[in-house]
């Protein structure tokens, strides 16, 4: 399993001085890789890179509200927003606030590509309202969250095939 980030290439857009574009293959079904974007017991498990995670929201639909509080040796952090497409097990488009962070909210697109061979593709887009705005989030740390939480993913995956828990 890769651990790295790798810009999203090919048939992908370049991003703009906006966006930060994260593509990254996992060795899981695509059904799984889904269920563990979108099931709070499943989340919990990976998107807090090891801290504990309370899903307080997750109205897995169109309008419905998220949000995420992370308990970290640095403090508590809040993350929220609103789902705006919902398609399994395919594509989720959805708002991203951090309660450190002024501004305007993120729009983050992630897609998921079954790649076959039990292998999936997930390509996650942030969308950030200036360029200013994507560089003071990159500044806070975000992708060096992101490859943490994605390696916690690595792990949960790989525990769930091995228990059987790659079936859909």
């Amino acid at each position: 399993m890769s651990t790295s980030f790798e810009q999203a290439a090919g048939s992908s857009p370049a991003p703009s001085d906006r966006e930060v574009v994260v593509q990254r293959v996992f060795n899981a079904p695509c059904q799984l890789v889904w269920r563990a974007f979108t099931e709070p017991e499943l989340l919990a498990q990976w998107w807090g890179r090891g801290n504990e995670l309370v899903i307080e929201t997750l109205e897995l639909r169109p309008g419905g509200r998220w949000r995420f509080v992370e308990h970290a040796d640095d403090g508590v952090h809040g993350f929220e927003g609103l789902f705006r497409e919902v398609t399994p097990p395919e594509r989720l488009v959805w708002t991203f606030a951090w309660d450190g962070m002024t501004g305007h909210t993120v729009l983050d697109t992630t897609t998921f590509e079954d790649l076959g061979d039990g292998r999936t593709k997930v390509v996650s887009r942030s969308l950030f309202h200036t360029s200013d705005e994507r560089d003071a989030m990159l500044g806070f740390g975000m992708e060096n969250g992101r490859d943490q939480s994605y390696a916690a993913l690595d792990l949960l995956l790989a525990e769930a095939l091995g228990a059987g828990g790659g079936q859909s």
